[in-house]
């Protein structure tokens, strides 16, 4: 008989036999075993527990087996759950089915227009009362725009989806992406099937859109009339040229930054669309002479507005916009560093340009006094002449220009800083008597004249005159100018920290006709007293002051406007030393019917001023409050008071 603890029996426990003696035949180890003592409790809890683990095993398998047994939609094929989805009736129903599921909202999103089936039944008495939202919607939704994060493949097929039936959406708009989950040639083709008949569509900076993504747009939605392409680096010539087979009618066509276009897809926009009236063409790098001279050529019967910008074109481009370009009425150029003075010249002269009324050109240093000549020679229906930029522009240019040029309306000058007083002298003496409007801008040559010329011109058919950020031009030259202008309506002065009272006084007085928009901003050395200069001479006629950065200007001003101002509709008081009292006595005056105000960084307007901006005329449509002491809690109440105006603050 084996052997046996003797400790068991001491200790009470249970009687066990030595594993060692069994294995070994019965020979007793001389290590000695130590035993644990089990109550006999512990082997019912563990069959408990097995047991539990079984029936849990079981249901989980009977639940298995029922929910394979149970038949389920997501087990159809994507063939057959297009036919099902197909027969889904109602803009309503077919947003709440594009709910379901990803898959479902994709299918939905792939089913064009045509495909969706249309039997007629009759009419759902539950829906009567829907009737008038879906003609709301139906005919009140021309427009969709989706921006930064909303624009995603899931917003855009939304959008599409919701459209299918109704076929109303022309414009779609998609500005900026998703940085994650943007729109791709998916969400397009969505918008493609979903809106056929889709007018004007704009891809601002949408970098995963491809030529697969116009081509669907090109195949399904054949009444495109305007294609806006900026910031598509993907979007290559064969888009284009998708665009242009499946869009005959499309009439005009912007596409900038995209480094992927280059000539063959103009080739292909001119040649297929014969309605082509407006091209804009910028910061293309592989555009050249080919491209636009193919496009200028072919479309030369309808287009009417071209700009080019930031190219590599040449002479030749020119010469052919010169000899083809008969519709043309509108006309940029800008930055052509390539495009010298005999392209401008040949351009001019080639006499294609007959019926060109605007004209702007920026850096570009072609532009010369040979060239001006010839523009203002061989063009005889320009009224309107921008220039920025031009360094060889001369004052001797501008006098010839004004002899030549015998319908012309408007010049603006920028940025321009050869062109002098003298010159602007010399072209007011010569110019058209239909001269409306002179606007000169950052032209630091403009400065004061140490002598008046032998003949001042007087020209009385000039409306409008801006003269802004021009640091040399003072009172002297504003006296002058009040001299040969008598007949101004519209004066923009802004940023002339120069001038003072002394030099606009003259102005004002001399003003015939009425002043109606005067704008001083950022002459900091103006009074009271030219405000009260102004209301007096011509407060009957004015209906737009601002004041904006004028630190001199106070209360005194806003007594005067309140009293001699019927007709004032905006004013700009941003930045003045005007006070609570100010604004009181504007606000009580009746026959003030403001529609504009800005009260912005008027330090001196607290909340002691809104018990009477509440009280202002039901024509104020707009209030601007910033960067003054009027807390939140005063403006949430004057929003309140004036539910109807736009406040900012």
């Amino acid at each position: 008989m084996p052997p046996f603890h003797d400790c068991d029996f001491r200790d009470g426990g249970v009687l066990v036999m030595e594993p060692a003696a069994v294995l070994f035949g019965g020979v007793r180890s001389r290590k000695r075993a130590r035993v644990t003592a089990v109550p006999p409790c512990a082997f019912a809890s563990v069959a408990a527990e097995e047991e539990a683990v079984t029936s849990a095993s079981a249901s989980a398998a009977k639940k298995q087996k029922r929910r394979e047994a149970v038949p389920s939609l997501d087990e159809l094929p994507d063939e057959c759950l297009f036919e099902i989805l197909r027969s889904v009736q109602g803009p309503r129903a077919r947003c709440a089915s594009a709910c379901v599921s990803r898959r479902w909202l994709a299918t939905l999103g792939g089913i064009r227009a045509s495909e969706i089936k249309r039997s007629p039944s009759l009419p759902d008495l539950n829906e009567v009362f829907l009737a008038e939202d879906e003609d709301e919607l139906r005919f009140g939704c021309s427009q969709r725009s989706l921006e930064g994060h909303e624009a995603t493949d899931v917003g855009l097929t939304a959008v599409a989806i919701a459209d299918a039936l109704h076929g109303r959406l022309e414009s779609l708009v998609i500005r900026g992406s998703h940085p994650t989950r943007g729109v791709t040639d998916a969400g397009l083709s969505a918008a493609a099937h979903g809106c056929p008949s889709l007018v004007s569509l704009a891809l601002w900076h949408v970098p995963q859109v491809t030529d697969a993504g116009l081509a669907e747009i090109a195949a399904c939605c054949p009444s495109l009339a305007r294609l806006d392409i900026t910031g598509c680096p993907l979007i290559t010539d064969k888009g284009l040229a998708a665009i242009a087979q499946g869009c005959p009618d499309l009439k005009t066509l912007t596409i900038e930054a995209c480094p992927g276009v280059a000539n063959e897809g103009l080739k292909a926009i001119g040649q297929c669309c014969a309605k082509l009236q407006a091209v804009n063409i910028k910061n293309c790098a592989h555009v050249g002479d080919q491209g636009v001279s193919s496009l200028v050529c072919s479309a030369t019967a309808s287009l009417a507005k071209v700009r080019l910008q930031g190219l590599g074109i040449t002479d030749t481009s020119l010469a052919v916009i010169g000899y083809y370009g008969k519709a043309i009425t509108d006309l940029t150029l800008a930055r052509l560093p390539a495009a010298g003075e005999r392209g401008f010249w040949v351009m001019a002269n080639a006499l294609g340009l007959q019926k060109l009324k605007c004209m702007s050109v920026s850096n570009c240093p072609g532009v010369t006094d040979v060239a001006l000549a010839s523009i203002a020679k061989f063009c005889p229906s320009l009224k309107q002449l921008n220039l920025k930029k031009c360094s060889k522009v001369l004052d001797c240019s501008l006098k010839d220009f004004a002899e030549s040029a015998k319908v012309l309306e408007s010049l603006q000058i920028e940025e321009c800083n050869k062109v002098t007083l003298m010159g602007i002298l010399a072209f007011l003496l010569n110019c058209s008597p239909r001269f409306k409007a002179l606007s000169l801008v950052k032209c630091n040559g403009i400065k004061d004249i140490c002598s008046a010329p032998a003949q001042l011109p007087l020209c009385k058919s000039l409306r409008s005159l801006t003269i802004k950020d021009c640091p040399g031009f003072t009172d002297a030259s504003l006296a002058v100018v009040g001299m040969i202008c008598p007949q101004l309506e519209n004066v923009d002065l802004s940023g002339l920290g120069a001038v003072t009272d002394n030099g606009l006084l003259p102005l004002i007085k001399s003003s015939e006709s009425g002043l109606v928009r005067v704008d001083l901003n950022g002459c900091e050395n103006l009074t009271d007293a030219t405000v009260s200069a102004l209301v007096k001479a011509h407060g009957s006629s004015l209906a737009r002051l601002s004041l904006e950065g004028c630190s001199k200007i106070t209360d005194a001003s806003l007594f005067a406007i309140s009293e001699g101002c019927a007709d004032l509709a905006e004013l700009d008081l941003s930045n003045c030393m005007v006070s609570d009292y100010g604004v009181a006595v504007l606000a009580s005056a009746s026959q003030l019917k403001l529609r504009v105000l800005s009260l912005s960084g008027c330090l001196k307007v607290t909340q002691k001023s809104v018990p009477f901006l509440g009280s202002m005329s039901a024509s104020l449509e707009g209030l601007n409050l910033q960067f003054n002491f009027i807390g939140n809690h005063s403006v949430a109440s004057l929003e309140k008071q004036l539910w109807w105006c736009d406040i900012l603050a």
